[in-house]
């Protein structure tokens, strides 16, 4: 068996999953909008190249990431894995540890950073 590979019913479910403008950012995004708060969107993280954060306020400095509970190791719902279950808690504590050396590096360049989980209500 290629544990590398997913199975084809989760290769369509991942990939009919959105990484970018789903339910929860667009909920998220509506709210603060409504409150007179001009944002920009998947925002390029200033210094490194290919990262972004969901919503920033530029000239406040301000970055908001909004982390789905999966991806991103939820101590709340852990990730259930039941095959490819290296692959996944790999995966996701890559991104844990890249979520840490970005908040790193903004704050280091003077930026706030504010992160929410999806399961936190809107």
């Amino acid at each position: 068996m290629d544990y590398t590979r997913p199975s084809s019913s989760v290769r369509r479910r991942m990939q009919r999953t959105r990484g970018h403008d789903n339910p929860f950012e667009r909920a998220v995004r509506s709210r603060v909008y409504a409150k007179g708060i001009r944002y920009r969107i998947h925002y390029p993280i200033p210094g490194m190249k290919r990262f972004t954060c969901d919503l920033a306020v530029p000239g406040l400095k301000i970055a908001v990431f909004l982390d789905g509970c999966f991806w991103h190791g939820c101590t709340m719902h852990p990730p259930s894995v039941k095959k490819n279950r290296v692959f996944w808690l790999e995966k996701i504590a890559r991104n844990q540890a890249r979520d840490i050396g970005v908040r790193g590096h903004l704050e280091k360049i003077g930026w706030t950073t504010l992160r929410f989980w999806e399961h936190e209500p809107v």
